[in-house]
């Protein structure tokens, strides 16, 4: 999904960029968002996309992983919590079409995120310095 749709979504849009580095990160508070997000991308030897980040945010909160199927459980998840958009049903689509041994979890995540706080209008960039489990807990106060 990163070879194919990231370079496809920056011809049709492109997110505000990230104010903070990898470096930065690192340094916020053990626990925080930011930190979190620091340990998501180093453990996985990915970089930190500037116009993305927003996106490897909700991997950290959701704990869905950058695998194919982790990529295809975020957006069913998003999808569910109310998030239509080209990247969330191109995903889907792709996903349900070339990956039907994962169904069952896609649509898990799905019925998830419809019980879910939505959250995908959250300020991204105000949230860096809050607890990770504590925005979890938002989340997921009606869905676990």
């Amino acid at each position: 999904t990163h070879k194919i749709a990231l370079p496809l979504l920056k011809v049709f849009r492109r997110p505000a960029a990230f104010r903070y580095s990898l470096e930065e990160l690192e340094q916020f508070p053990s626990g925080t968002l930011g930190n979190d997000l620091f340990h998501f991308l180093s453990m996985r030897k990915l970089p930190l996309l500037k116009h993305y980040a927003r996106h490897d945010l909700k991997h950290v909160l959701l704990n869905y992983d950058t695998t194919d199927e982790g990529e295809a459980c975020l957006q069913c998840f998003m999808f569910g919590n109310g998030r239509v958009s080209f990247p969330v049903l191109a995903t889907m689509l792709y996903s349900f079409i070339t990956m039907p041994e994962h169904w069952s979890k896609m649509r898990k995540a799905c019925q998830q995120g419809r019980r879910a706080t939505p959250f995908h209008n959250w300020q991204w960039g105000d949230l860096l310095y809050e607890p990770t489990e504590k925005l979890r807990t938002i989340i997921f106060k009606t869905s676990i």
